[in-house]
């Protein structure tokens, strides 16, 4: 196998990755928790139900903002939890709670350790405005200076489509002279990234991030797997103080 270091440039999923989307989906849907005569639901259920409802939404809705499609799934979400039925006004925030997402407290140190050695990009579902807002946040990414950032929005697809990932190869080739075998993606999901990364014969970084369920599969694919992105680092920084 090639060394982490072989490769030019890393392709980051971002929200279950660098952001931890699973706590930001849970907390923009509290205040429907919070209504009266709400029973208490496990979190993991409303996280399963969230995937179950979105997967299919971004497949027949390739096109839609991801801002917009979370607003348009947060009624059926309500309604498979049992919950009561949202106005259009909760939805929209719902919608609009992305650039509120929190990033992992390992996320912003680890990238900037690794810009030191890669192209640095993003491959991510969210559409712009959002990942902008988020990026630039306090709590987010804090203002990090990616080389490129690519959303399901530029696209016009949703990860697992290979359409994101050839389009990602696309430019690396076009903007840095980049070949696929010098990518490597660099992502928590499998559903999302890592089995279409293996179908595209791109290989992949496994950030496991073991407190996260969605995208989650029976049968994992990867070439490396680090439980956080700090780990990834330390091992990159270690094959370089080797010379590897």
């Amino acid at each position: 196998m090639s060394e982490l270091t072989s490769f030019k440039l890393l392709s980051f999923d971002v929200y279950g990755t660098l952001i931890d989307y699973e706590r930001g989906i849970l907390t923009a849907l509290q205040p429907m928790l919070e209504k009266p005569n709400t029973p208490t639901i496990d979190p993991k259920h409303i996280l399963k139900v969230c995937h179950e409802v979105q997967a299919p939404q971004q497949r027949e809705n390739p096109k839609q903002k991801y801002s917009d499609l979370l607003a348009a799934i947060h009624p059926k979400l309500c309604k498979e939890l049992g919950l009561q039925t949202p106005t259009e006004e909760e939805s929209r925030t719902f919608g609009d709670s992305i650039p509120n997402f929190p990033a992992f407290e390992d996320s912003v140190e680890a990238l900037h350790r690794l810009k030191k050695v890669y192209k640095m990009v993003v491959l991510s579902n969210v559409d712009n405005a959002s990942f902008s807002a988020n990026n630039n946040s306090a709590t987010g990414l804090q203002g990090f200076e990616w080389d490129l950032v690519l959303t399901a929005e530029d696209i016009g697809s949703y990860k697992p489509s290979p359409e994101n990932f050839e389009y990602m190869l696309k430019q690396a080739k076009e903007k840095f002279g980049v070949e696929k075998a010098q990518v490597l993606q660099t992502a928590q999901s499998q559903f999302h990234d890592h089995h279409p990364a293996k179908d595209m014969g791109i290989k992949s970084s496994w950030i496991y991030r073991s407190n996260q369920t969605l995208g989650n599969r029976d049968n994992p694919v990867y070439n490396w797997k680090f439980d956080t992105l700090a780990e990834m680092a330390d091992a990159v920084e270690k094959e370089l103080a080797e010379g590897k």
